[in-house]
């Protein structure tokens, strides 16, 4: 806890609002009377660490979410199904316990192995609920079905939930928009005609690294910043840190590259631009970029709370407009494609001419006013633009 309690400046200067730890609760692999939630694993640190970890992490607005899956060591998350009941019980006895030890939320996974998952989930949430209504559950789930994972959301307005529906292949523009347009169709309130709060990842756990291919990474940051809800990042993904471990070392646990020293802990040389450190002094890395996305979304309402049109574009392209009120408009157009492509939007109803906030590649002057029907993107780029409100 005290390494982490020195690098929340790192998450500071990434806007992160809130931070998922652990599991760090006791737990003995695969035996579900060794699992005690309310305890933590003495190799975590002691009580007193956690507190102070808390403590700080408030004073900087980031909210803390320990994760609370099971039996995280072993084979299954849950135990086996006839300890299911016993260990729900369990949890909902935790939940209250670290609520009232102040903590902001929690996470759990693999819940589609859970009995009863919706109904637990809603029960669950309740108790976090009653406690703030700015209390988070995150729940995750391995599946990648739009149907499984639209039944866990039914079961309440407010859950937020990780998958990995995004991580489907095929990498194209076509394929991403689907899978975007289908998911806010699916979760839209039928009553209302609302869209619901979204999250947005490629997975409940794991590196962006492990799921996308090297140069459409600055794609998918720009992607996930910028969709209506909340993105969910891994740690490491800002530098776009690999899943390569030490021998025996679980893959979804790297080491973090703070600097190249950490490459005592690393199985392989680590050179300063795949580092915090060295990343941080360059301009046009990936941290650099991760930064101003974040900042961006942060302080914009159209990306915070705006709504979301698909704009038709040219083949591997896929564009989108967020808008609030009378706020900035922004426009988003992606090339999933290895050559460059038109963005063809002169027909779209968006005025002639928009700003260029920024581009996921170099070489492109920021500031500089674009007109639409001559814009062409590079390969794998990603530019965020914008243009004002007119009534």
């Amino acid at each position: 806890f005290a390494g982490l309690k020195g690098r929340l400046d790192h998450l500071s200067s990434l806007k992160v609002k809130g931070l998922v730890l652990g599991p760090i609760h006791k737990t003995q692999r695969d035996d579900v009377h060794g699992t005690n939630l309310e305890e933590i694993d003495p190799a975590f640190g002691s009580k007193e660490d956690f507190d102070g970890l808390l403590q700080s992490a408030k004073k900087k607005g980031i909210q803390v979410l320990l994760d609370l899956t099971p039996n995280y060591r072993g084979q299954d998350s849950w135990f086996l199904p006839a300890q299911m009941d016993a260990v729900a019980t369990n949890i909902t006895d935790a939940l209250r316990f670290w609520l009232q030890a102040g903590v902001d939320g929690f996470q759990v996974r693999d819940v589609e192995n859970l009995k009863n998952a919706p109904l637990l989930l809603a029960e669950w949430q309740n108790i976090t609920k009653s406690f703030g209504e700015d209390r988070l559950l995150l729940a995750g789930t391995k599946s990648s079905n739009l149907q499984e994972i639209v039944s866990l959301l039914e079961s309440n307005n407010d859950l937020l939930l990780t998958s990995s529906y995004l991580s489907a292949s095929p990498f194209t523009g076509e394929h991403v928009e689907l899978l975007v347009t289908q998911f806010l169709n699916a979760t839209r309130s039928h009553l209302t005609n609302d869209s619901r709060w979204c999250s947005w990842s490629l997975s409940q756990k794991g590196l962006l690294t492990s799921f996308v291919p090297a140069q459409l990474l600055r794609l998918y940051q720009l992607l996930l910043f910028t969709l209506p809800g909340t993105p969910v990042f891994s740690y490491g993904d800002e530098i776009g840190l690999k899943a390569a471990a030490l021998p025996g070392q679980p893959q979804q646990a790297p080491v973090m590259l703070w600097d190249e020293s950490s490459s005592l802990n690393t199985s392989g040389p680590v050179s300063s631009n795949m580092t915090v450190k060295g990343q941080s002094e360059d301009p046009g890395s990936l941290l650099a970029l991760f930064r101003r996305l974040s900042d961006h979304r942060g302080k914009e309402r159209s990306l915070l709370h705006g709504d979301f049109h698909v704009l038709p574009s040219g083949p591997s392209l896929f564009s989108y407009v967020r808008k609030w009120d009378q706020n900035e408009r922004f426009l988003v157009v992606l090339n999933f494609g290895d050559v460059g492509q038109p963005a063809q939007l002169g027909a779209s109803g968006l005025p002639a001419r928009v700003d260029l906030l920024l581009s996921t590649q170099p070489g492109r002057e920021e500031g500089a006013s674009l007109e639409l029907e001559h814009l062409k993107l590079e390969p794998h780029e990603g530019l965020l633009l914008r243009f004002p409100y007119v009534a």
